[in-house]
């Protein structure tokens, strides 16, 4: 097989061996011991003006194969939501159309399918709590009416307008009341996104988490999961333990996520100490990260299924340091990971994103991911994923 070219920080060259994928299958049936969606990014054209400001002009095809191909493989699709660039480039009409098609896609597929509702169309930077909830209304009965499911995303416009924890009790408990069926509640923490900081009214998770699951409890008719994206699975599984049991923790932990999703199933994989005595043992999975390695994932997920926990873990766990790398901080540009493999494993013609974010990460930081993603056996396509990156180098002036 061809050989991978690796740029390292100070600019050395050195080949390494391709790893050969072969072995992996999709599924027969829907995946059984774990609820998994994964976050989908979107392509742009390759024409478009791909660049800071300017609206997304989006590469239908590539986009909605990409969700496509996510579903053969047993998965959901988490749409619109912060890995489509929501608050980094997807405008408001460019998300409406993805909803909408999104939603057509599950349709045809049969897939399940989850999307963001914010308040992102409002293009004013502080605005009331009142005008909170009419914001959360307007995308919540939208998403309603394309048939997918809602997963009620962190608010700029509610951390910075809200002034205690009573605010944000006050906000999601008209919301929700509002809701025509049970929605999942996303708690982005601020290494994803910045502004968020102090969400649900405290800094740390320990005070913002009780007034999370005092939402939850007024409203448990009305939730039917809650992802958590802390990037901490100590505060997690805390979360996880005390959740109502019609309520599933969908992890959002792209650096934890093997021992949170493995759980009491996978008892050597690494992971905070659990109470036996829960109802709650493992989560299930909302992630970035699956978009990135879609069929590890689900290879994963089907030795829990065949309750072979080894094989989950020889599986999953090499991923786990691919993931770390693609998230690293700034973590909000791990968006640029999830195209760029994309984009090496066919998804899609170009490394283009919306807004210009394919520049976010630098060729050292690219080439990691290329490392780490052979050495996790991530490459759907080995030998063209080698081909683009190799080429990528060449037209840098590196000699791959």
């Amino acid at each position: 097989m061809t050989d991978l070219t690796l740029l390292s920080g100070d600019g050395a060259l050195r080949r390494v061996p391709l790893v050969d994928t072969s072995g992996y299958t999709r599924p027969e049936g829907p995946l059984r011991s774990r609820v998994a969606y994964a976050a989908a990014h979107v392509a742009p054209k390759t024409h478009a003006d791909n660049t800071p400001g300017q609206p997304a002009e989006i590469d239908w095809d590539a986009t909605l194969d990409f969700r496509r191909n996510v579903y053969s493989w047993g998965l959901g699709v988490a749409d619109a939501m912060d890995t489509a660039q929501r608050n980094m480039g997807l405008d408001a009409a460019a998300t409406r159309e993805l909803i909408s098609r999104s939603a057509e896609v599950a349709r045809e597929e049969g897939g399940s399918v989850v999307v963001g509702v914010n308040t992102d169309h409002i293009d004013e930077e502080r605005i009331s709590l009142d005008e909170v909830v009419s914001a959360y209304l307007e995308q919540l009965h939208f998403t309603e009416e394309q048939g997918a499911g809602p997963v009620l995303m962190a608010s700029r416009h509610l951390a910075r307008v809200a002034e205690s924890a009573d605010d944000y009790r006050r906000v999601y408990d008209a919301v929700l009341s509002r809701a025509s069926g049970p929605v999942v509640l996303h708690w982005l923490g601020t290494a994803f996104d910045p502004q968020l900081a102090g969400y649900f009214g405290a800094a740390d998770w320990q005070t913002a988490s009780a007034v999370l699951l005092e939402v939850i409890e007024e409203n448990v008719d009305k939730v039917a999961g809650v992802k958590m994206s802390l990037l901490d699975a100590a505060s997690e599984v805390s979360v996880r333990e005390r959740l109502p049991e019609s309520v599933r923790m969908f992890t959002g932990d792209d650096f934890n996520y093997v021992g949170l999703i493995g759980g009491a199933d996978v008892p050597d994989a690494p992971q905070p100490t659990r109470d036996p005595a829960s109802a709650r043992q493992h989560s299930d999975a909302l992630l970035g990260a699956f978009a990135a390695l879609t069929p590890v994932a689900s290879a994963a997920i089907q030795a829990l299924d065949a309750g072979d926990p080894a094989r989950y873990l020889e599986v999953l766990a090499p991923t786990e340091a691919l993931s770390r790398q693609v998230f690293a901080a700034p973590t909000f540009y791990y968006k640029t990971g999830v195209a760029f493999l994309a984009w090496l494993n066919g998804h899609q013609p170009a490394f283009q994103m919306v807004g210009g974010l394919h520049s976010a990460r630098s060729l050292p930081h690219l080439s990691r991911i290329v490392e780490l993603a052979n050495e996790a056996k991530a490459f759907e396509r080995p030998e063209l994923a080698a081909q683009r990156w190799n080429g990528m180098l060449r037209l840098n002036g590196l000699d791959a």
